[in-house]
């Protein structure tokens, strides 16, 4: 099932047209569908109905506030990676108690702020981050649990500039050094092992990337408990990928009973950090096109979404659907329309080559004003958006059956230039503005 299908010729949002978003809130514009992520969240959940799992949300693939309430209300926790989303997971409802706090680089003032909120873990990364936690714990007279994330050295075979579970990658301990590292927190006063946590990388179409690491976690655990460390929860992370163009990708049901059969005989507590998976279907970035350009070598169907809003194609050359908002005609109908299918570049109007959406795409003869949408941006979309070549943020919508709500406005020239001051000896008076 999709929230978004054509109905009376046009593409909705569930029950609502996306050109009548587009003509009160304009374009570009991102929407997203309540139905699209409650499914996909139950769904997840309901392939882990026989193992004690909680779904921590990974809020850096969508962290406006609304979504955060969607899954909020819907009993999920949230996996944290700084002190804003920490604070906007909060915000949102989230309890404390189902938040865990991930990241390479926390600082003391972010440690310090997750002890304040009596959150679930810390996804402690390296030594001194464990010594840090110490010290910022013993200072705030807390005892604070941490997992330690290991490292595996598994290619998680995903896009190198997303795989997280390499020797040569940032992220986690050597999982061959992670005796000596529980040893160091067990040593330390205010910080309490119960945990491994790992996470190899985002976007996985293939189970056995998982299956190795989690199999490494699993010895792992049991040597620990050996040696008298009480693991009783295992973070394992995100990851689960979706299909962006078609491809095959695992489904919740096959993900659960592979970790029944590589962790499930541990009598562990679980916690799964899925974010793409739940977001990255529930949304679509709403666009209208300005031109359509032929050089003689190609054609240009220039759309008012640019880079700066959706930055995956240029950062990972990732492959986007692209459909029209009017329903396109198909069969006789186009053949007595006369309508042809010619390859086109989908781009945007920021000066640069890279702002480019899709490459020699099949699409039809459009006029300028038409409406189309760049499937699959509930994730990585407009959390990961900038204000390049001075462009407003845009807005975000979301929509419940018959219902939606801007629960992002769109960013205005003014505001933009209200976040900057000038210099103390330059003059302070704006000019050339009415």
């Amino acid at each position: 099932m999709t929230a978004f299908t054509y109905k009376n010729g046009e593409l909705h949002a569930e029950d609502i047209a996306l050109s009548a978003i587009a003509a009160d809130v304009g374009t570009p514009t991102y929407v997203y569908s309540v139905a699209a992520m409650t499914e996909a969240y139950q769904r997840f959940v309901e392939a882990f109905a026989g193992q004690r799992a909680q779904v921590c949300y990974a809020m850096k693939a969508n962290s406006n506030l609304a979504v955060l309430r969607t899954f909020a209300d819907l009993g999920a926790g949230a996996d944290v990676v700084s002190d804003g989303e920490l604070a906007r997971a909060l915000a949102a409802g989230i309890p404390a108690t189902r938040i865990v706090y991930s990241g390479v680089g926390k600082t003391r003032a972010e440690l310090a702020a997750g002890i304040n909120a009596g959150i679930l873990q810390f996804n402690v990364e390296s030594l001194p981050e464990l010594a840090a936690l110490s010290e910022v714990a013993v200072s705030k007279s807390a005892e604070v649990e941490i997992a330690i994330r290991v490292n595996p050295d598994v290619d998680a075979s995903t896009h190198h500039k997303i795989s997280t579970g390499r020797k040569e990658d940032k992220f986690g301990i050597d999982i061959a050094q992670a005796g000596e590292a529980f040893a160091f927190a067990a040593s330390l006063p205010g910080v309490t092992p119960v945990s491994i946590a790992v996470h190899i990388g985002s976007q996985l179409t293939d189970i056995q990337p998982f299956r190795t690491a989690f199999g490494h976690v699993a010895e792992l655990t049991r040597q620990l408990r050996a040696d008298g460390v009480a693991i009783s929860r295992l973070d394992l992370g995100g990851g689960l990928g979706i299909a962006y163009d078609g491809e095959d990708v695992p489904t919740p049901a096959e993900y659960a009973a592979m970790v029944a059969d590589t962790v499930g005989d541990l009598d562990c507590d679980l916690i799964f950090e899925p974010g793409r998976y739940l977001t990255g279907h529930a949304g679509v970035l709403l666009t209208r096109i300005i031109f359509v350009k032929n050089t003689g070598e190609r054609r240009f169907v220039i759309v008012d979404a640019a880079m700066n809003d959706l930055m995956r194609p240029a950062l990972y050359g990732a492959a986007h659907a692209i459909q029209q908002v009017r329903e396109p005609a198909s069969g006789a109908t186009l053949r007595e329309a006369g309508a042809t299918l010619r390859e086109a570049d989908i781009v945007g109007p920021v000066c640069e080559t890279g702002d480019t959406f899709a490459t020699a795409h099949a699409l039809r003869d459009l006029p300028a004003g038409e409406l189309l949408v760049i499937r699959d941006t509930g994730a990585y979309g407009a959390v990961m958006s900038s204000g390049y070549n001075s462009r407003p943020l845009v807005p975000e919508v979301l929509v419940n059956g018959g219902d939606y709500a801007v629960v992002r406005p769109r960013e205005t020239l003014e505001q933009q230039l209200d976040r900057e001051r000038f210099a103390s000896w330059q003059s302070q008076e704006r000019t050339g503005q009415s």
